[in-house]
């Protein structure tokens, strides 16, 4: 439903293009809002922001209030404060967001058919028409695999480093 909404808000008579020309900053409607890269990155950033943010707000909830308080009692700058006490601490919830995020990013192939434009190929589009279009299972499992490895091999470099065993 999300894609759909956005389709229909950059599309050629879309909500965008008609405040535009409302407004009169165009003459008439634009399609340089839709298909696009553009539009698949604004679609995907919309999509997945809530697979991201939750991983994040459950790590700023478990920061100790006490480390900011005794940081602001040391005079640290909130920049000092920021990069030597919550981001380390914060970084968890980072990278489960990020594993999250990529590892739905790369399956996902209707948000690229329905925004993105026919030169944009993405992995997801690319397994999908060789299950779908092409009939060629053995070379669609192999794309599959080949993204199920660097998503395991993130995982598990995260996992060694020991990033998300507070989590």
């Amino acid at each position: 439903m999300r894609v759909f909404a956005w389709k229909i808000i950059l599309g050629y008579n879309g909500v965008l293009n008609n405040a535009l020309v409302s407004l009169g900053i165009l003459a008439e409607p634009s399609q340089a809002f839709l298909y696009n890269s553009f539009a698949v990155t604004l679609t995907f950033v919309h999509v997945w922001l809530p697979f991201m943010i939750l991983p994040v707000i459950s790590a700023f909830e478990r920061l100790p209030d006490n480390l900011l308080a005794a940081s602001a009692d040391l005079n640290a700058p909130p920049s000092v404060t920021f990069r030597r006490i919550t981001l380390p601490l914060v970084m968890p919830g980072l990278l489960a967001g990020a594993i999250n995020v990529f590892a739905l990013t790369m399956g996902d192939f209707i948000t690229p058919s329905l925004v993105g434009g026919p030169s944009d190929i993405m992995v997801g589009n690319l397994i999908a028409s060789q299950f779908g279009v092409s009939y060629n299972w053995p070379l669609g499992a192999a794309f599959s695999l080949v993204v199920m490895a660097i998503v395991f091999t993130g995982l598990a470099i995260v996992l060694r480093r020991g990033g998300v065993e507070s989590l």
